[in-house]
């Protein structure tokens, strides 16, 4: 592993388990094995690793995303496949999330958001294009735009859930998932679909 990365994994390990404010660069360093000089020749503070963490996050979503959602079938279902990685992700991961929020709200690295987040708006944005092409959803939407919409959308509704409520039940996930996905294809679905 580079010297960085092993920076990144234990910032997100160190992080997860003092907290951010807890946390001293000298905890980073001593879990990564390398010397404090050699942090900072790539970050200048502990809460510039943010970034990043975050870039690690939306990596590993694209990824995932990539894998479990089918290439064949109709929209719908993958954009319901696309739902379930998500919020698996935010589930599984909400702590790193919560701490990416706090880390990057509290710098100025929250400028970078667009940029970290612009391999998950390609995928989104192609993923958008190739359902107009097929005339599952209306031809009139900005397929780049609208891609940012849902994925903050997606991403948002999967947040309340895991980060701001109480561990929920299944039941409350499920009946979520089931309104997110009326509500996109009401905003989504060609005028054709909806007579029919």
């Amino acid at each position: 592993m580079e010297k960085k990365e092993k920076i990144i994994a234990a910032a997100i390990d160190v992080f997860r388990g003092k907290g951010i404010e807890k946390t001293k660069v000298s905890d980073i360093v001593k879990a990564a094995g390398i010397a404090q000089g050699t942090f900072y020749l790539y970050f200048p503070s502990k809460l510039s690793v943010m970034p990043d963490i975050a870039s690690v996050m939306v990596q590993r979503t694209v990824a995932e995303v990539r894998e479990r959602v089918r290439e064949e079938g109709s929209f719908w279902t993958r954009m319901e496949e696309l739902v379930d990685v998500v919020f698996r992700l935010t589930e599984e991961y909400r702590d790193v999330l919560a701490l990416i929020y706090a880390g990057l709200s509290q710098t100025r690295h929250i400028t970078e958001w667009e940029t970290i987040y612009a391999p998950f708006y390609e995928w989104m944005g192609l993923f958008l294009r190739q359902a107009q092409n097929n005339g599952e959803i209306r031809s009139t939407l900005n397929a780049d735009r609208t891609a940012k919409l849902l994925i903050g959308l997606i991403e948002s509704t999967a947040e309340q859930i895991y980060l701001y409520d109480a561990l929920p039940e299944k039941e409350k996930v499920a009946f979520q998932q089931r309104e997110l996905m009326d509500f996109m294809r009401y905003g989504l679905i060609c005028e054709e679909s909806k007579r029919a």
